[in-house]
């Protein structure tokens, strides 16, 4: 069987912003497939990078000093970061609600002189 390349999960659609649906799960070495409508449910609430984020996190133990310090970002910036996944999570409870896009292009602006992310990389997300 031929190998397909793993890409980062999506998780909101790039057109309108809405939920994704999970539609076939695949084991590679049964080959069994699954087809139906699967949530994605808190994930979906995420970002990529958020969900990058959270996984760093749960390695850390949930210490955000240590997680601050291998990814080179100051402790505020990754407690900012944190506090947007919060805020995230919590407004899903509310279909109405969205998350403050003045707090993710500041949160940009923070990697960006933190250094932990290039120019290239702050302006293809604050487009967004």
């Amino acid at each position: 069987m031929r190998e397909h390349p793993l890409y980062p999960l999506i998780t909101r659609d790039p057109a309108s912003g809405g939920e994704l649906l999970v539609t076939r799960l695949e084991c590679p070495e049964s080959g069994v497939v699954i087809e139906g409508k699967f949530s994605l449910g808190w994930i979906a609430r995420l970002t990529p990078e958020q969900l990058e984020f959270v996984g760093l996190l749960v390695r850390h133990r949930g210490n955000v000093q240590r997680l601050a310090a291998e990814i080179g970002v100051a402790y505020n910036t990754a407690r900012n970061r944190l506090d947007d996944i919060v805020a995230a999570l919590e407004g899903a409870r509310d279909p109405r609600s969205r998350p403050d896009p003045r707090a993710a292009r500041l949160d940009v602006l923070d990697r960006l002189a933190a250094g932990a992310i290039g120019v290239e990389e702050a302006a293809r997300l604050l487009q967004r």
